[in-house]
């Protein structure tokens, strides 16, 4: 990796980057599943797809397309679901607590921009309580169109009274690393994420790729060390 200066603000995507949702999502499908007196699917099928959102996990834990007829059913129910079980399984991925207290500690900026609904990652983030809390959560409620459009990500900018070059976007999906090009910011993959196995990661353009979450804090806040590795 090379080396680059430590950044003003660091910008997370959320599910698959920030924070390891999937095992709330699995075990939902898995229980509707049951319900319906479906077989257990293999975990991974759902793992590749939740950075797709409740289409995806749909249409991958029931082997439907968006037309079917009981689509729209089976989502408001995975909806229902997950709004009651929401943050109970989830946690941060690891190390990234402790960069985020590191963050505090020297000063730089942190947000999420996430193409996740508010009504679902503001109380998760609520419940996922990391010290110091992120200075600015952009979603699609915010943003005329979502990822991989720039928008979401020069809000938090600005709202952390950052310039983008001085920031890093980090996330799992071709979107997030195309939206923070587009940006202006340095580019990170997570490639510990939600990554579909037919994804070539290294075909995204992004300025790194970390292969496990524990790369970050060396990478980010101490590039002499992130570049060695």
């Amino acid at each position: 990796m090379n080396r680059f200066e430590v950044p003003k603000a660091i910008i997370f995507d959320l599910d698959g980057t920030l924070i390891d949702t999937a095992p709330e999502f699995i075990r939902i499908i898995m229980h509707m599943r049951e319900n319906a007196r479906l077989p257990a699917i293999d975990p991974q099928e759902i793992l590749a797809v939740v950075s797709d959102g409740a289409v995806g996990m749909i249409q991958a834990g029931f082997d439907i397309s968006a037309d079917d007829d009981r689509f729209e059913t089976l989502r408001q129910q995975f909806l229902v679901a997950y709004a009651r079980t929401l943050g109970q399984y989830s946690h941060p991925y690891a190390g990234l607590t402790e960069l985020i207290k590191q963050c505090g500690e020297r000063r730089i900026h942190w947000g999420v921009v996430t193409n996740k609904m508010r009504q679902f990652a503001e109380p998760l983030m609520q419940k996922m309580a990391l010290n110091p809390q992120m200075g600015c959560l952009i979603t699609p409620c915010d943003v005329q169109h979502p990822k991989p459009d720039p928008t979401g990500i020069l809000m938090c900018c600005e709202a952390l009274s950052v310039a983008p070059e001085h920031a890093v976007y980090i996330g799992d999906h071709l979107r997030d690393i195309e939206a923070g090009i587009r940006a202006g910011c340095r580019t990170v993959a997570a490639a510990y994420g939600y990554v579909n196995p037919s994804d070539d990661i290294e075909s995204w353009g992004a300025d790194h790729i970390v292969f496990n979450s524990t790369e970050l804090e060396p990478l980010l806040l101490e590039p002499a060390l992130g570049a060695a590795s």
